[in-house]
């Protein structure tokens, strides 16, 4: 079986759910003849036409809304961002009608729809390319936010986003896009929502990460094992809602949690999970839990990027700090 990138995946899964769906549509600029600035949409407009695979205007306020009318009719469209700082303009649509749509027609509408983007720093682009701000989106009643963070669950998890009957932000760490590849097979089996994944079991400390992110948290579990420190290692995926059992259950078995993202500190998810591990774990641990995290400025630009972004060194800096309480 050939082995593929993110981006591959995330192409795989929509080759497989417009050839299995009709009613699955994508929309966005560039998605059609150009295949996407990434290139997660090429092939698709060869495939299936362009009644299915639209190329709009620029302007995300038309794409975010357009998706609302489609998705109210019975379509399931998939629209492209081409990069999460450009959401901005969609904003008012995506949190204004789409998250409220169930809520406001009690049921008896809802808005299956799939608003993708790239998301995250780490190749050198200016800011609003370099955006982390799930956060937002994750504070509004009625989204789901989910961030893959390999080929494999970039595939399972973009399936069931288009399968499910809400709303989905669905962020793709571009910095991983092309970074490594694995096997994934083509049989559309959907990976579950709303549910953490244990990417390494360990007893001494609990590491919390998602998207890109994962990468150095790997790189850090394998240098505590070189000291004997074992690391549990949970990819979140889904961060809204924030699957807090498995958070849980690990922290009280290691007694110790640190938790890492590229996203600026105040107000960021990493905040969230911190709260309520000291509302319902307190009792469990042995040392104050830690972020990592960006800092609360705009994303310098190019070689500066990397100090913003949490290293390796930085990461370990913190668990060794909580691994000296006794």
């Amino acid at each position: 079986m050939k082995e593929i990138t993110l981006i591959e995946a995330v192409n795989q899964a929509l080759m497989y759910e417009m050839a299995r769906d009709e009613n699955v549509v994508v929309l966005g600029e560039d998605v059609g003849v150009n295949g996407g600035v990434f290139r997660a949409t090429v092939g698709l407009s060869e495939k299936f036409g362009p009644e299915r695979v639209i190329d709009t205007p620029l302007s995300e306020a038309l794409i975010s809304g357009m998706s609302v009318g489609m998705s109210v009719q019975g379509l399931k469209p998939v629209a492209e961002f081409q990069f999460m700082g450009f959401t901005y303009p969609g904003f008012d649509q995506i949190i204004n009608h789409a998250s409220r749509m169930r809520n406001r027609t009690r049921g008896r509408l809802s808005c299956p729809i799939v608003y993708r983007a790239p998301y995250g720093a780490g190749i050198h682009a200016p800011e609003h390319h370099s955006e982390s701000t799930e956060a937002l989106y994750s504070h509004i009643p009625g989204l789901r936010v989910v961030i893959p963070s390999s080929p494999a669950r970039a595939y399972g998890l973009l399936l069931a986003a288009i399968r499910d009957p809400d709303p989905v932000v669905f962020l793709e760490p571009k910095r991983i896009y092309r970074l490594f590849k694995q096997q994934v097979p083509d049989t559309g089996e959907a990976l579950p929502l709303d549910q953490c994944f244990v990417l390494r079991e360990g007893k001494d400390i609990t590491l919390v990460t998602w998207g890109a992110m994962i990468h150095e948290t790997m790189q850090v579990a394998e240098k505590l094992e070189e000291e004997g420190i074992e690391a549990e290692i949970i990819d979140v995926a889904t961060i809204k809602p924030i699957d807090m059992d498995t958070i849980l259950n690990s922290v009280h078995k290691t007694g110790r949690c640190v938790i890492i993202h590229e996203a600026a500190r105040n107000c960021g998810v990493g905040a969230e999970i911190a709260a309520q591990i000291a509302e319902k774990g307190l009792m469990s641990l042995l040392a104050p839990v830690q972020r990592v995290s960006g800092y609360d400025i705009v994303v310098p630009l190019l070689q500066l990027e990397k100090y913003y972004m949490p290293s390796v060194e930085r990461i370990l800096g913190h668990v060794h700090h909580i691994m000296e309480y006794a």
